[in-house]
């Protein structure tokens, strides 16, 4: 049987997937499966358009660099965290915001909310800061293939933290990473809490003023340890505490 032994590989469709459908895989997908992965004609492969389901796909052409695929089922995915994580993360330099959203989907974040504080040196606008939002849709998409994860979490675009956190939706818990505050982690009573906004500095940590508009919003300052953290550790450390005491890790 062919394809035994194999990795199943992931794909991501921005298109209405159903069971019985053939489909021609978009260039870069195709070029994945058959040129990286060297796929032939009867291998499985697993298909997710963001709706929650795994979508189960036979090779049955590759013509031309273009891989069609027949859907042969479908499935609710099994791989959501029941705690909701909002992460509001500063906007940090080049990489350090790809790497922060990756491990924050491979997490399980629900939603990620780049933020522009008062001393963020990061500066987005118009037509960059639109490119630039696709590029982490496309790191977050990305993530979602590696880890087996069906659901997209939303990326909005940036925007600045009084308006970020304006909006406070109701039985959510805000929190604020905030080295030497009061309270850490550890203090926190999270049982029935299902869902959470984490806001996590930039590079030189909140102003006074940042962190008088987050208290002033709801959120309470906690910090994660004894040792400060830079802004791409910090947040990553936080989510995968708060799901080891109150998600899905274990």
């Amino acid at each position: 049987m062919k394809g035994v032994g194999k990795r199943i590989s992931r794909i991501h469709v921005d298109a209405l997937l159903t069971r019985g459908q053939r489909i021609a895989l978009p260039p870069d997908a195709s070029g994945h499966l058959l040129r990286v992965l060297r796929m032939d004609v009867g291998d499985r492969c697993v298909l997710f358009n963001g709706d929650g389901h795994d979508y189960a796909a036979t090779l049955i052409a590759a013509e031309r660099k273009i891989a069609e695929v027949e859907i042969v089922d479908a499935e609710l995915a099994g791989h959501e965290s029941p705690l909701q994580i909002c992460l509001l993360q500063a906007l940090a330099r080049g990489e350090k915001m790809d790497w922060i959203i990756q491990k924050a989907v491979e997490l399980g974040v629900t939603a990620i909310a780049p933020v522009i504080s008062e001393r963020t040196e990061v500066k987005l606008d118009g037509e960059r800061a639109e490119k630039r939002r696709a590029h982490w849709r496309a790191v977050a998409i990305a993530a979602c293939e590696q880890s087996g994860r069906a659901r997209v979490p939303e990326i909005s675009e940036p925007q600045p933290l009084n308006q970020c956190v304006s909006v406070a939706r109701s039985g959510v818990l805000r929190l604020a990473l905030q080295p030497g505050a009061a309270s850490g982690l550890r203090d926190l009573q999270l049982f029935g809490v299902a869902a959470i906004e984490l806001a996590v500095g930039p590079e030189g940590g909140w102003s006074t003023r940042d962190l008088g508009t987050l208290i002033a919003a709801g959120f309470k300052p906690v910090r994660l340890g004894p040792r400060v953290m830079r802004t791409e550790t910090a947040g990553v450390a936080a989510i995968a505490a708060l799901q080891g005491i109150a998600g899905d890790l274990g």
